[in-house]
């Protein structure tokens, strides 16, 4: 049987080709007729689907069914790492040309304590994909565990000095150096990682804060904490339970450090679009430590992106109320009851966390989202004001806040205020190319400022030169200058570069107008009609059709063209 929908091999398959380093030279397929078909179907459909949970129990009973077939094998194995399930460790040791699944049987010497075991398994990996960059951090781990600092930092030296991830392989050196006790090596190599680094992360940071605290500068480590609360990012809820305790190893043991090594790895794949590769990493990040919440959030983010909110809810299900970074979880989660349709649960959530902590902003910036995306534009803003109330001195990472609460006070027709909150973003951001597009094509929607308008979006488009959006802000803000012929020009790449948009076919439709082509005008109004505009904008599209079919003396209906 070979299946050829996309829906249902869409990650389990995927996954296993990236990850498996030969392919078999037989691989048989399950059975066409009987149980095990039913079960390799429902399972690959619940994978495809991210629900693993479904699809392990699904794949298992039919690699049970049907343990000759490589296939069959091969997706049992992915589900059950994928669900967190001991079974995988079993039918790794059925797949010897699988990477994943040698990563797994190494993992499972690792967590047995079984470190020169571990040390052969990691160093027969082989010497490509993933696999290249992983192996030495690997390595490097299970010969601490076994005692070999002097190895370990042999391995990773030649790492350090390539130009690809010489920061995370520093920082994993350091990482040893300071469990080993060799606090001079420790020093130079965290300091080496961090400059390559640049700005802190959260795990970096608390990495780092970590070793200043204990090495007794504990004032430097709350700095380095504190930083991350004015960055106007989320992750400023947890700081406060950072800085409760500052000197918390965030790796404690060589186990720990293969986890962090998965962790660093899932989330560069992760923030590359490979949310494949991101996935069977995290989840062996989890296998080695469950209790690495930075691994939950990750994949929870990813399970999100890809509309499965459910999925990642329950990765967050099992992270305790005492966590450090609970109050990042708690953010999460209620974004991710909403996605699930969970609306009320997400709004409950927000309005506790708000009163549960009076002086973050977060939270209320949260549920001025939400309620802004329900479309309920007076409580939207009536949470922002909260959220900028507890900001006494915003910082140039608060301008969304400020562009958010802008846009709904715009949407309420509240203009003064809402030109006042965009004008204070910009303030904060001035370069920011999403606030100067708002503000400036608001300003032509009036006939004001037009010449400070260009300039805004000129800036804008210097920023992203191919955003249709703002290509068309420009061109709609030149035709209501006059210049139709180059604003005809800005259109035309508008609506190529975003065909489906009505306002920038409404728009061209303007231009062509203005520049005397009426009957091209017409296309495109009629397009726009039948591209679901805005309700408010469906009558004036309706009347400038109506002129241009009484100007062309049309006997019928102007049909839209195709870009």
């Amino acid at each position: 049987m070979i299946i050829t929908s996309a829906s249902v091999r869409h990650a389990a398959v995927l996954v296993v080709s990236l990850l498996t380093a030969c392919a078999s030279s037989h691989a048989a397929d399950p059975r066409e007729s009987g149980t095990v078909y039913g079960d390799f179907l429902a399972g690959s459909f619940a994978a495809g689907r991210d629900d693993f949970a479904t699809a392990a129990s699904a794949l298992l009973q039919a690699a049970a069914e049907d343990p000759q077939s490589d296939e069959v094998v091969q997706q049992a194995f992915l589900a059950a790492l994928l669900d967190g399930r001991p079974e995988a460790v079993s039918l790794a040791a059925r797949l010897p040309g699988h990477v994943a699944a040698q990563m797994v049987l190494a993992d499972d010497a690792a967590r047995k304590g079984e470190w020169e075991r571990a040390i052969t398994r990691y160093d027969a990996l082989p010497h490509e994909g993933v696999a290249l960059t992983l192996q030495p951090l690997l390595v490097a781990w299970a010969e601490q565990g076994a005692g070999h600092t002097d190895a370990a930092m042999a391995t990773l030296r030649p790492y350090m000095q390539g130009k690809q991830l010489r920061a995370v392989y520093a920082l994993h050196a350091a990482l040893i150096a300071d469990l080993a006790g060799r606090e001079a090596e420790a020093q130079q190599l965290y300091e080496a990682a961090a400059a390559e680094y640049g700005p802190a992360n959260l795990r970096l940071a608390q990495i780092l804060a970590s070793w200043e605290a204990r090495q007794g500068r504990v004032d430097r480590a709350r700095r380095m904490l504190q930083g991350l609360a004015d960055t106007g990012d989320p992750v400023g809820t947890v700081v406060p339970a950072l800085l409760a305790h500052p000197e918390t190893r965030a790796v404690a043991s060589p186990a720990d450090g293969i986890a962090e090594a998965y962790l660093a790895l899932a989330a560069t794949m992760t923030q590359q679009g490979d949310r494949n590769f991101g996935l069977v990493l995290g989840r062996l990040a989890l296998d080695m430590r469950p209790d690495l919440t930075a691994v939950r959030l990750l994949l929870a983010d990813s399970l999100a992106g890809a509309h499965q909110p459910v999925f990642g809810l329950r990765l967050l299900a099992k992270v305790p109320a005492d966590d450090p970074l609970i109050a990042l979880v708690d953010l999460r989660r209620a974004a991710l009851q909403n996605q699930a349709g969970q609306t009320d649960a997400a709004i409950a959530l927000l309005q506790r966390l708000i009163a549960a902590d009076p002086a973050r902003p977060e939270a209320a910036n949260e549920l001025g989202d939400l309620l802004r995306e329900q479309g309920k534009f007076a409580e939207a803003v009536a949470a922002y004001d909260i959220a900028v109330s507890r900001i006494p001195r915003p910082r140039p990472g608060d301008w969304p806040l400020f562009f958010a609460r802008g846009i709904t006070e715009d949407r309420l027709h509240h203009w003064e205020a809402a030109q006042s909150d965009l004008e204070r973003a910009l303030q904060l951001s001035p370069n920011e190319p999403f606030v100067l597009n708002y503000l400036a094509y608001s300003w032509a929607e009036q006939g004001r400022n037009l010449p400070e308008a260009r300039r805004m979006l000129e800036q804008a488009m210097r920023q992203r030169p191919d955003d249709g959006a703002i290509i068309d802000s420009l061109g709609w803000v030149l035709l209501r200058g006059g210049d139709a012929r180059e604003a005809l020009r800005l259109l035309e790449r508008a609506a190529e570069l975003q065909p489906e948009d009505p306002t920038i076919n409404g728009h061209l439709g303007d231009a062509y107008w203005a520049d005397g082509a009426k009957l091209q005008a017409a296309y495109q109004w009629r397009l726009a009609l039948s591209l679901k505009p805005d309700a408010e904008d469906v009558p004036r599209l309706q009347a400038k059709l109506k002129e241009a079919e009484v100007a062309l003396g049309a006997a019928t209906p102007v049909t839209p063209t195709a870009h």
